[in-house]
């Protein structure tokens, strides 16, 4: 909040969307605890009750997802669970297992009992971590190749209006502005970074057929 307030200033109200954060998925209110306790603990401001609770709740998802790290099976021998996944022979993680449909910590004991249980709450929290895993795995890719691309051009004659899923505020934004580069672009006011993804996406393919 305070990146955008300096950077792009108070034009209007401001308002707290999550779609304007560029990590969205990893700012969910089920890990504010996880993601912020740590640094409160460091700069002294979480008192002794809570940060015992803090390393309770970490060290015992640490164990669990230690305990699953280590936990494989076969598509063969998933198939007994009920548990369907292409059978190319290759073994599964647990924490894999965990993110297939009608899939729980319940049914992953099942299959592997040496998995600790110490509460639902603990179970929930991993069963979220493992769902959310592998679009956080692609977000941080996106991430890392819009840095790549931050200082790419953008041509002066691009026709904003040409771009299919930027809502017409943000293509009069484009347009009034006329960002130079695609770090502008995303610094704009109102401006959500899935706005600048479809941009950065339409000047890479226009680049590709000037080039062919």
């Amino acid at each position: 909040m305070i990146d955008d307030l300096v950077t792009k200033g108070v034009a209007e109200p401001y308002r707290m969307f999550t779609s304007r954060a560029e990590y969205r998925l990893s700012l969910r209110s089920d890990n504010a605890d996880q993601r912020l306790t740590a640094k409160g603990i460091e700069i002294g401001l979480i008192g002794d009750a809570r940060k015992i609770v803090y390393l309770d709740k970490f060290d015992k998802i640490n164990q669990i997802n230690l305990k699953m790290s280590k936990s494989t099976i076969s598509p063969n021998k998933a198939v007994e669970f009920g548990i369907k996944i292409a059978k190319d022979g290759v073994l599964r993680y647990s924490n894999e297992i965990l993110t297939q449909k009608g899939v729980d910590m319940n049914k992953i004991r099942e299959i592997w009992s040496d998995i600790p249980f110490f509460s639902n709450e603990i179970d929930e929290q991993v069963e979220i971590n493992a769902h959310y895993r592998g679009y956080l795995k692609k977000q941080k890719a996106d991430i890392l190749a819009f840095k790549r691309d931050e200082n790419l051009i953008i041509p002066d004659k691009i026709n904003y209006d040409d771009l299919s899923g930027l809502s017409n505020e943000v293509k009069v934004k484009f347009k009034e502005i006329k960002p130079k580069t695609m770090g502008q672009a995303l610094r704009i006011d109102g401006i959500t970074p899935a706005a600048v993804y479809i941009l950065l996406s339409h000047v890479k393919r226009k680049s590709i057929k000037h080039i062919a």
